[in-house]
């Protein structure tokens, strides 16, 4: 998992990328390809 300030510009390089919020945090998950995993902050 990487953590990144700003998820926007990775989320867009794959289609299957979804921004998801959980306990407070801002997480980028892919399904199909799991290397597409980061965390905001």
């Amino acid at each position: 998992m990487k953590v990144r300030n700003s998820l926007r510009s990775l989320a867009r390089r794959d289609r299957d990328n979804r921004v998801v919020r959980r306990r407070g945090r801002l997480y980028v998950i892919n399904k199909v390809k799991k290397r597409f995993k980061a965390r905001q902050g």
